[in-house]
């Protein structure tokens, strides 16, 4: 049972939180061939067009590189500020795929794009596990998975690739970023979802067989070149395609020599 408020919005605390750490906007910024409705992607020559017009932005010649390295982009976008309001705001963000829009922004010669949504109101809790699997699909089964198997059929690019991105992306939330400055109690809510975005959601929250995200759900490791404990990736993103250096791998890659 879900309850909304009257008063269902943000708050001008909650907006400036998730404008300033987690790529929201509430308002279209200027017009761009950057900036794309989420729901565009899933019809093949949109986008075919849209990768192959931000292609420059990332100096790849392929699709198949650019639709990993847009997917990294599209992880941070769709996940970030719906996963930071369920866990630490304890607000529900609509984040199906008609409700969300990339929008083009950049930070000095940095193409960081925003999340911007066509209706931000909120829905909060009364049943937590029935109210974060309803914020879960929508952002998963109604809205991810609809933009990988788009990537997949227009670029090739494999869909463990884009699975393994926001996999690694949501480690980062809530082993690191999420918990600056977090109560116990915040801290609590965040373990609890950590664990059940990874290994105890059903596959039919991610609009798959199964859960995606528990191949990645590895411990850290030692690797040269580090002086602390990392996650290596099991795909590679295809970003050493786009260096003008000779086997520039991420610190993380399978490609990495060990």
């Amino acid at each position: 049972m879900l309850h909304v408020p009257n008063d269902n919005r943000l708050t001008p605390t909650d907006i400036a939180i998730l404008t300033e750490n987690y790529r929201f906007t509430e308002t279209n910024l200027p017009a761009s061939p950057y900036s794309i409705s989420s729901k565009d992607l899933l019809c093949g020559e949109q986008c075919r067009q849209y990768l192959q017009t931000i292609s420059p932005i990332f100096n790849s010649t392929s699709l198949i590189t650019t639709a990993s390295l847009f997917g990294k982009r599209y992880s941070v976008l769709t996940m970030a500020t719906p996963l930071f309001a369920m866990s630490m705001l304890q607000k529900g963000i609509n984040m199906s795929i008609d409700n969300v829009r990339v929008e083009s922004s950049y930070q000095e010669d940095l193409w960081l794009p925003k999340i911007a949504l066509v209706d931000a109101q909120v829905i909060l809790p009364i049943s937590r596990a029935e109210w974060r699997d309803q914020i879960l699909q929508s952002l998963f089964a109604d809205n991810m998975t609809k933009v990988w198997k788009a990537l997949s059929t227009t670029a090739k690019v494999s869909k463990a690739v884009l699975w393994e991105h926001a996999a690694m992306y949501v480690h980062w939330f809530y082993e690191t970023q999420f918990r600056q400055g977090a109560s116990e109690r915040e801290i609590a809510f965040l373990e609890e979802d950590y664990q059940y975005i990874m290994t105890e959601a059903p596959g039919e929250i991610f609009g798959e067989r199964k859960n995606p995200f528990t191949r990645y759900n590895t411990p850290k490791v030692m690797t040269r070149g580090t002086d602390k404990p990392i996650r290596l990736r099991k795909t590679c993103c295809y970003y050493y395609l786009t260096s003008e250096e000779e086997h520039d791998y991420c610190i993380s890659c399978p490609k990495m020599p060990t």
